[in-house]
């Protein structure tokens, strides 16, 4: 006598269905979120980078003996600096004169350059 057996070895079809369609709605959920925070860390890593071109070109300023106004070439300040920044989002820095705020080409990021104040 035989006795017959019934075993799945397989996953159905509808089973398969429901596992994408979970994995699928976490990734709706996570991919947005990480587009924010990859937004958010660029935008703090290039207000750090202003910050530290704005001391740097104080520094320049008062080892020079400048006064506001006075305009330091690009070159003047980079001696002041470890590493030149490189803003993270592609964009580019410019310095300004002494007694204002460097400024990023991207509007998107100098959003939070009022910290340096």
């Amino acid at each position: 006598m035989q006795i017959k057996t019934n075993n799945k070895l397989g996953f159905t079809l509808v089973e398969i269905m429901i596992v994408v369609a979970i994995i699928g709605l976490l990734a709706a959920i996570a991919i947005p979120n990480f587009v924010k925070a990859r937004a958010t860390a660029q935008q703090n890593a290039c207000v750090n980078n202003l910050r530290q071109i704005d001391g740097a070109k104080d520094q320049w300023a008062i080892e020079k003996g400048k006064k506001t106004g006075d305009s330091p070439a690009s070159s003047d300040v980079e001696e002041y600096i470890k590493k030149v920044p490189v803003c993270p989002a592609g964009g580019s820095y410019t310095y300004g004169v002494v007694g204002t705020n460097p400024a990023c080409s991207l509007s998107t990021l100098t959003a939070g350059a009022h910290l340096l104040q």
